[in-house]
């Protein structure tokens, strides 16, 4: 195709670029919004055409013409070296108000003094007046099974039944790929018999956990949203993070729905059928983390584990009104995680609140004990949250043409939350320019879909034909990328690590809007085929893209102001950056953000009250 050679952007060198805010870079939107939504016969014959020798080089050279991608990566010019893995050699940024975890703790003394970090039952009472909607938090369902209330086994046959409810028309929530009643209920026996005998191995014990269809959790196959790859790759142990858990106490009710090997945003899977939104069973969850999402938005489960590739815990959990926690890369081990994208994908965790997210993070946070050595030892630190004060003089960076790419209800929401943040804490707002932030999105796109499409090559004589339309299209194209473009895209990495590195050296964190819209419609013709939408896909990306390429901490929480929820009543969600290792730090503005916004949270339309009384 060198007739056909297109000029590539010369970068400037990194020392070389303004980061304030009146930087004359240019800000550069995707470049989708020509590409139509295909379903049905359209994403068929759209597939055959890419998968067709013919045919598929001379359409997949002009799709990466069309998007850039041979302008921003393949023929550009830029001196940074390539950054192959985003780790981060630790670094103590002295955060504020932090209990420090010593190391070779368990999992059970993790999360004991996790609670410990929380605000007090007093503190708790006086700031939870007035509330029309609040979910059951770990320590609820804790309080309940301690003064006998309420059992685990009690709990397991009110899940067991919601989940037989939501799975079958008219719901047909999706939210579920597995689950199996028969070791739930011995799992919750087992927890119901220590309560009795006034020995729970911790707070978790007894607590339902849902774990995404990418994480290995016995006795159930990992299926990785597919019909055929556990049959390729058995499961035959738990994953690092859901022993941790299994450790304790937690009872692990099954393997949630997501998008076809991760590769979609919509939660919809022809397999398995799209994971409906609680908040509006004919919106979509979002993905890849779909169901994970959704399970804890309906009140099934406090907790629930997501993977995050580009984004896929942070945006259904937006979508779905509940928090989502992306630590930092290496934080939280990845062994027994399907090997989808191995520099970017990351265990995250999706929570009803900011609490629970902490407790949970501490759960499975921390090196494995036979792989850490001096030179890797990270410390963990738990934020000390209290509703009377919070920590002092953060700074907040904006990049405001970014921050604004997004519909005008998200803008007008999170621009609000952010005024609210300000005047209630004190909090200041740094104007920043971000350079390159399309050319940050296509090196991502064109990073984890190199790493899917190498390790699906072993499968894709044998199974792609098994494969949904559109993650079929997606594998195709990812296979068109060159090791040339490998290369550039990993030289982008640095060099945006290197910007974030200076943008963190004047701010605590980077705040931005967690989607660019709001959850959007399921459409009848997309359920057999899954859709391409690059549009409304390319919107939900927008902001998350950092987290992942740069392995750097991200946290979202649902908002809940005056305009905390857009014109049909969908959640909204804000996010804040951090840098490496500084999760205590992002969950602490978290907790403030959900706490202005307690008051005014609603009730999903499809709901299940897990402790309510007889």
């Amino acid at each position: 195709m060198g007739l056909f050679k297109s000029r590539g952007v010369v970068y400037k060198p990194v020392k070389d670029v303004n980061l304030g805010s009146d930087s004359t870079e240019i800000y550069l939107q995707a470049n989708v919004k020509a590409a139509p939504r295909m379903t049905g016969i359209l994403v068929k014959v759209f597939t055959w055409f890419l998968e067709s020798r013919i045919f598929g080089t001379l359409l997949l050279y002009i799709l990466k013409g069309n998007n850039l991608i041979h302008t921003l990566i393949t023929n550009a010019e830029l001196e940074e070296s390539p950054l192959y893995v985003p780790s981060h050699h630790f670094e103590d940024h002295k955060e504020q108000e932090v209990k420090s975890l010593d190391s070779g703790l368990t999992p059970q003394e993790q999360v004991q003094l996790a609670i410990e970090c929380l605000p007090t039952s007093s503190e708790k009472a006086q700031n939870e007046t007035d509330i029309s909607f609040s979910r059951w938090t770990i320590m609820d369902y804790y309080k309940a099974y301690s003064s006998e209330a309420i059992t685990p086994r009690v709990v397991a046959e009110r899940f067991i039944a919601a989940v037989d409810e939501s799975s079958k028309p008219p719901l047909s929530m999706g939210f579920f790929i597995n689950y199996n009643p028969e070791d739930i209920l011995r799992q919750a026996d087992e927890s119901t018999l220590r309560y009795q005998k006034g020995e729970p191995i911790s707070v978790l014990d007894g607590i339902p956990v849902a774990v995404k269809d990418e994480i290995d959790c016995l006795p159930y196959p990992t299926t990785g949203g597919t019909k055929w790859l556990h049959k390729e790759r058995p499961c035959t142990d738990d994953a690092c993070c859901v022993k941790r858990l299994r450790l304790c106490g937690a009872i692990l009710v099954g393997k949630t729905n997501m998008h076809e090997l991760g590769v979609g945003t919509s939660g919809i899977n022809p397999h398995y059928g799209a994971t409906r939104n609680p908040y509006d069973a004919n919106k979509i969850a979002g993905g890849s983390s779909s169901g994970s999402a959704a399970v804890v938005s309906a009140g099934l489960c406090p907790v629930a584990l997501g993977v995050d590739g580009g984004g896929s815990v942070r945006m259904p959990a937006a979508l779905c009104g509940v928090v989502g926690l992306k630590p930092t890369f290496d934080r939280v081990p990845h062994s027994g995680v399907l090997p989808l994208n191995w520099t970017v994908g990351m265990v995250g965790i999706l929570a009803g609140t900011v609490e629970d997210a902490l407790i949970t993070y501490a759960a499975i946070s921390g090196e494995i004990p036979s792989e850490q050595s001096s030179s890797t030892l990270t410390k963990i630190n738990l934020p000390l949250l209290s509703f009377s004060k919070s920590i002092r003089d953060i700074k907040l960076a904006k990049y405001d043409k970014w921050f604004d790419d997004c519909s005008d209800e998200v803008r007008l929401c999170c621009t609000q939350a952010l005024s609210e943040l300000q005047d209630y804490y004190g909090w200041k707002t740094i104007d920043v320019t971000l350079p390159d932030i399309e050319a940050m999105r296509l090196a991502h796109y064109l990073t984890i879909g190199s790493e899917c499409s190498t390790w699906f090559d072993s499968f894709r004589e044998k199974h792609v034909a098994e494969l949904g339309w559109d993650a079929r299209v997606a594998l195709s194209i990812y296979g068109a990328f060159s090791s040339k473009e490998y290369i550039k895209a990993q030289k982008l990495r640095n060099r945006q690590a290197k910007f974030h590195k200076r943008i963190f050296a004047e701010a605590d964190v980077i705040v931005s809007p967690t989607t660019g819209v709001t959850a959007y419609s399921i459409q009848d013709d997309a359920l057999k085929t899954g859709e391409l939408d690059y549009v409304n896909g390319a919107a939900l990306v927008r902001y998350s893209i950092s987290g992942n390429f740069l392995g750097v901490p991200a946290v979202t929480v649902a908002l809940s102001s005056q305009v905390g929820y857009d014109k049909l009543g969908l959640p909204i969600g804000l996010q804040f950056i951090g840098r490496p290792w500084t999760e205590a730090t992002l969950i602490h503005l978290a907790f403030a953000m959900q706490t202005i916004c307690l008051s005014k949270y609603r009730k999903p339309k499809i709901f299940y009250d897990q402790l309510r009384k007889y």
